[in-house]
């Protein structure tokens, strides 16, 4: 077995299978490999609760969920080495499974729920709670149907690359105590760098054009600008993503922001456009600046793209739906009492009685909550939006799967920003408006959001488990539990920071999707329209590039979220294919790669945790920012540390050996 581990996977786990071979995993199925323990279990709730915590201020900071399961997993596997735990391996991957709910929930709740605050409504914690709550639920419970086809039947056609990362980590049981030392230092780094910019503001967070005199002219004329994040977790989430889709993101920003925008100056430049009919609106194009035009009118460009890009994915996904559920039926339908075939421990499920009766519960139970939990105004209502969640939660939960299993990134935020449309329309039809409408909307917005984005998630634990050999029903009955900490975990979180920097005003979070949610529906919401024009334009761009064969939904974001986020995306993607092309041996390549993904995960988690305590810190009213300094030379200075840490990521990674 020792030998086996250190190999690696089997040779046949990325590939399609030959006639009559079969996958044999690392824990053979004939085997009781320890799997659900007193550790593993305590252990896994401890990850949810420190990276739901990090992860959620990350996401409201720049918009970018990181994907929690690689950093839990090298945790996992240094503190099971360091403390010598026999069985270790399939402790680690329940503590991976249950602590990578945190990142899945995060999602689904910022996404959408700060929105409220953004609107000026109320919202209580348990709502919100029961939102996360009860969407991570139906998340799980509609996915597990799915499962044989995506991991099993479907074997060697998806490549799963998270799920291919993570479970390396997992069965590296020699070199997990370096990977793990690996981790903690660049963590340090990382948190000390983005606590030294959020505390204290030696340097500026946002590098611009306009730090030169003629930049600022260029901006204010030509409405031409650049900016650049110089955060330590931006930099790594860029090298996880890898060149390619940073690349492809930031086309989206470039397309907006040194075109469109410029293009919108020259020819309308004088003219006020009110394409909403909110009656806010008062200063002429040519008055805005750039930052202004953009979240005026050009996002909604890359809020048509998303949206469109999720209908082409449930559109080119109906076989696999209908695939995935004939096979749940033909499980569902079979009789005990007919089958001598014994279920092989690694292909063990929940019963199919067992999650059809737990669905029912869900809707009844997600029913209950919108009628009763002050969600919407009658009974029809609470119904009319339980078939909202019902009906749009299956279909897009193999959008989500399929988006997992092929390129590692889930498309939820478009897929709720069209669930909000959806809903919106439907709920002023039943006579849900105003500002009653809105929360009602965002809170069945949340539900889907969640669903999904659990959903997605879960499909990359199962694949490692279904790699390693873990059983999937454990993995399946200790997920609920994740998602119950993840819940309460996000949630407190999120009053925490809407305390200390609230979602609107100077300064405030930029929860970038909650904030589009908002301008979605408010509008909507409020007797005027939407902006369908600029959805359209968006709309036509995703089918462009979907006919081109580009990632439409990868393009779209990259319209929709601002240049300072996207830009440090390239730049970490950029030192992800340097380090991994600078040698003639591959194997070379790929281990300066993977140590630098250790690098990367320690920048992101080390600095959305240093984040959290810098915010509790301003929470406490400790206020340490040295703004008159910041002022005057920190964009100035920015440039240094940055090229420091980007110094630092490339040659560390070069020294990893194969």
């Amino acid at each position: 077995m020792e030998s086996e581990i250190k190999q690696g996977l089997p040779e046949n786990a990325g590939r399609e299978l030959k006639p009559g071979e079969k996958y044999t995993p690392i824990l053979e199925p004939g085997k009781k490999p320890t799997e659900v323990t007193v550790y593993s279990v305590a252990m896994g709730i401890l990850m949810v609760i420190i990276f739901s915590a990090a992860a959620a201020y990350l996401g409201l900071k720049i918009g970018q969920v990181f994907e929690a399961a690689i950093p839990i997993a090298i945790i996992a596997v240094g503190l099971t080495s360091a403390l010598k735990k026999s069985g270790g391996l399939g402790q680690n991957v329940i503590i991976q499974s249950i602590g990578g709910a945190s990142g899945a929930v995060v999602a689904g709740a910022i996404f959408t729920l700060p929105a409220i605050y953004i609107l000026g409504l109320e919202v209580s914690f348990m709502q919100m709670f029961l939102s996360s709550l009860l969407g991570g639920v139906l998340g799980i419970l509609f996915l597990i149907p799915f499962r044989k086809y995506f991991v099993k039947e479907m074997h060697g056609k998806y490549p799963f690359p998270e799920a291919t990362a993570t479970t390396q980590v997992l069965i590296s049981g020699e070199n997990g105590g370096a990977s793990a030392r690996t981790l903690v230092i660049s963590g340090i780094i990382g948190g000390l760098y983005d606590f030294i910019i959020s505390t204290f503001g030696a340097w500026s967070e946002t590098l611009t054009t306009t730090v030169t005199s003629w930049g600022a002219t260029v901006a204010t004329k030509a409405k031409l600008l650049l900016k650049v994040n110089t955060g330590a977790a931006v930099l790594g989430l860029g090298y996880i993503i890898g060149l390619k889709y940073a690349f492809i993101i930031c086309c989206g920003s470039f397309l907006v922001w040194l075109v469109i925008i410029p293009l919108m100056n020259i020819i309308w430049g004088g003219d006020i456009i009110d394409l909403m009919n909110t009656g806010t609106i008062t200063q002429t194009i040519g008055e805005m600046s750039p930052e202004m035009i953009f979240k005026t009118y050009a996002r909604h460009i890359g809020i048509g793209g998303i949206a469109t890009a999720g209908i082409i994915g449930i559109i080119r996904s109906f076989g696999v739906i209908k695939s995935a559920v004939s096979l749940a039926v033909g499980e569902f339908s079979k009789k005990s009492g007919k089958s001598n075939e014994a279920v092989e421990r690694t292909d063990e499920d929940i019963p199919m009685k067992s999650i059809v009766f737990g669905i029912i519960i869900a809707l009844l139970c997600i029913f209950a909550f919108f009628a009763f939990g002050g969600v919407v105004e009658n009974v029809w209502q609470a119904l009319v939006g339980l078939l909202i969640v019902a009906i749009i939660s299956f279909l897009f939960t193999t959008v989500a799967a399929n988006a997992i299993a092929i390129v590692g990134s889930n498309p939820v935020s478009g897929m709720t920003l069209m669930t909000l449309i959806i809903a919106s329309l439907i709920l002023v039809a039943v006579g849900l408006k105003g500002n009653s409408g809105m929360a009602a909307a965002l809170i069945i917005g949340g539900v889907v959001c969640t669903a999904l984005s659990v959903a997605g998630s879960f499909i990359t634990d199962l694949k490692i488990g279904y790699w390693i050999g873990s059983t999937p029903k454990v993995q399946q009955k200790w997920k609920f539990v994740g998602t119950v900490v993840a819940a309460a975990t996000v949630c407190g979180v999120m009053l925490l920071l809407n305390k200390t920097y609230g979602f609107t005003g100077d300064n405030a979070l930029v929860a970038p999707q909650a904030n589009a949610m908002a301008a979605v529906i408010e509008p909507m919401m409020n007797g005027g329209g939407a902006p369908w024009l600029l959805y359209g334009i968006g709309a036509a761009i995703a089918i462009v590039l979907t006919l081109f064969k580009v990632p439409a939904l990868a393009f779209a974001l990259g319209m929709f979220i601002p240049i300072d986020l996207n830009l440090p995306l390239v730049i970490g993607g950029a030192i992800s294919w340097f380090v991994g092309s600078r040698s003639k041996d591959e194997k070379t390549n790929s281990a300066r790669v993977e140590k630098g993904t250790l690098i990367a995960s320690g920048f992101i988690a080390g600095g959305a945790l240093m984040g959290v305590v810098s915010a509790i810190l301003k929470f406490a009213q400790v206020d340490l920012f040295m703004a008159e300094w910041n002022a005057a030379y920190g964009e100035a200075i920015a440039i240094l540390p940055f090229a420091a840490l980007i110094i630092y990521t490339a040659m560390a990674s070069m020294r990893a050996k194969k």
